[in-house]
């Protein structure tokens, strides 16, 4: 999916098209312009083509939409997709998840109240999950969760789907490469969803 140009901009930083605020690129969303002229999510920031970068928000997206800021980046007539912030936040949801499967297929990530709170006490935990919804046992879990980051931006249905279950309400991740990825990930998914508390450390 090449745009006509390649990325003009050079370095590690790029500029939000709706704030014109200048960011690290791995902090922002990426879109390009396919041969057809449809504006394309590219959230792994892989796609050929010349770069549009937003702030990872919900209101900046819709602001891109409205005031057609996509067309004016890109130089020519484009498509927006209809329900674009929805399929970005779905593109977002659908990768932290394929992460956090890689970590429970790895061994590496653990469910359920009992099994997260002892691997939280033998300190065997990078990163807390915990349920947008989760209201028993949260804040006990969240204190022996203390200094640690907690990921709060999915329901229980969709963190049980990863381990094979109705619903999901606290999760573990081990140290390692497969945490910092999934928070890396879901830091843009905040945007569109419930703030995320702490930080990759």
């Amino acid at each position: 999916m090449a745009a006509a140009e390649e990325d003009e901009d050079s370095g590690p930083e790029r500029r939000c098209i709706a704030s014109g605020e200048r960011r690290p690129k791995v902090e922002l969303l990426r879109f390009v312009v396919s041969p057809d002229g449809t504006v394309v999510p590219d959230v792994e920031q892989r796609l050929p083509g010349r770069g549009i970068w937003l702030s990872p928000r919900r209101d900046m997206v819709n602001t891109a939409v409205t005031k057609r800021l996509f067309a004016r980046a890109a130089r020519q007539a484009v498509t927006v997709p209809e329900g674009l912030a929805d399929l970005v936040e779905h593109l977002l949801v659908r990768r932290c998840l394929a992460t956090l499967g890689l970590a429970r297929r790895a061994g590496e990530a653990v469910c359920g109240y009992e099994k997260v709170r002892a691997e939280l006490k033998a300190g065997r935990v990078a990163v807390l999950v915990e349920a947008a919804e989760a209201a028993s046992g949260s804040e006990r879990m969240k204190t022996l969760a203390t200094g640690l980051p907690v990921v709060e931006v999915f329901g229980a249905a969709e963190l049980g789907a990863v381990f094979g279950r109705d619903h999901a309400v606290h999760v573990g991740v081990a140290p390692g490469g497969l945490a910092r990825r999934l928070l890396a990930e879901a830091a843009p998914l905040a945007g569109f969803r419930s703030p995320i508390a702490g930080d990759v450390g």
